[in-house]
Order: C-alpha cells, then sequence, then structure tokens
C-alpha cells in the first residue's frame, strides 16, 4: 500500500506542526472510527470524526467529535449561534469540502467553514483525525489543530 502525503500532511509539514501519520488497509473503502481505531492500534476515545452540517441560516459548521459519540444538535446549534443544525446530505459533501464520505478532514477544505471540536480533546495530549483521504489519519495535539481550523471548543458530543 504506497504511503504518499495526503494535502493536509503537507499542509501541516507547510505549517511546521508536528504530527504523526497513521495508514490503514480499507479495501471496501470507508469504515467507522472505532473499526480505524483498531486498525491503528489506537484507543477510540483518541480518534475523532468530522462531520458537516448546516444551520437554520444556511451557513455551514464543521464539528470534530469522538468517533464513540454522536453530534448533540442542540448543543451544535448553541455552539454556532444558530436555531437549529442538521447534516448536510452526503451527496453536498465533496462539492462543499473536496472531500468524501469517510475521509473528510478539518483541515485543507475547499472552503474555510466555522469549526468547532468537542471539548473532550483538551483533554488529551494527541487526538486522530482523517488526514483527508481514506485509509489516512493524522495524530496531532488538538491545540495545534483549533490553531489551524481556528476551531474552537465547545461541548458539541453526546
Amino acid at each position: 500500500m504506497a504511503q504518499d502525503k495526503t494535502n493536509v500532511m503537507r499542509l501541516l509539514d507547510q505549517k511546521k506542526v508536528s504530527y504523526i501519520p497513521h495508514h490503514y488497509a480499507a479495501p471496501d473503502g470507508a469504515v467507522d472510527g472505532v473499526t480505524v481505531a483498531g486498525l491503528i492500534g489506537r484507543d477510540p476515545a483518541q480518534v475523532f470524526k468530522t462531520l458537516v452540517t448546516r444551520g437554520a441560516s444556511k451557513a455551514n459548521y464543521v464539528f470534530v467529535i469522538p468517533v464513540t459519540g454522536e453530534l448533540d444538535l442542540k448543543a451544535a446549534a448553541r455552539a454556532a449561534g444558530e436555531k437549529s443544525i442538521e447534516m448536510i446530505r452526503q451527496a453536498e459533501l465533496l462539492p462543499l469540502t473536496g472531500y468524501i464520505h469517510g475521509g473528510c478532514s478539518p483541515l485543507g477544505m475547499k472552503k474555510q467553514l466555522r469549526t468547532f471540536l468537542d471539548e473532550s480533546a483538551r483533554a488529551l495530549d494527541t487526538m486522530i483525525v482523517s488526514a483527508g483521504k481514506i485509509g489516512a489519519q493524522v495524530e496531532l495535539a488538538p491545540e495545534d489543530l483549533a490553531g489551524l481550523a481556528r476551531a474552537r471548543f465547545a461541548p458539541v458530543a453526546k
């Protein structure tokens, strides 16, 4: 399996942000985050998924939450200052972000969207997010991810 650098890894290199790349085999495409944690030998509590949403105002938002949890839509709406929040349709993901389902990273999207990291990430030394394609993850400090993604921490997972 080729372990080429993804655009996310190149961005981290360019910004001189320390990270650990993780690669895993996913011959059948996207796998769930708990499976990814097992494939890379990490605690699922350290692995986060990237979810793209739309608020009542029609603005889009990114939420990065533990793979073992789910997005609390009411808490997400509060964090974003929206009346309500809903997940975008899977078909909208690629045109909006440049990423496919299962390979969506909070870094390097086509357009910078307001991003929120679940506050549980603050307690970790490092967290793991998608490196922008299925089969690749990056491990980095939560504060580094927040800085690069211009994200703020908020209690958005349940």
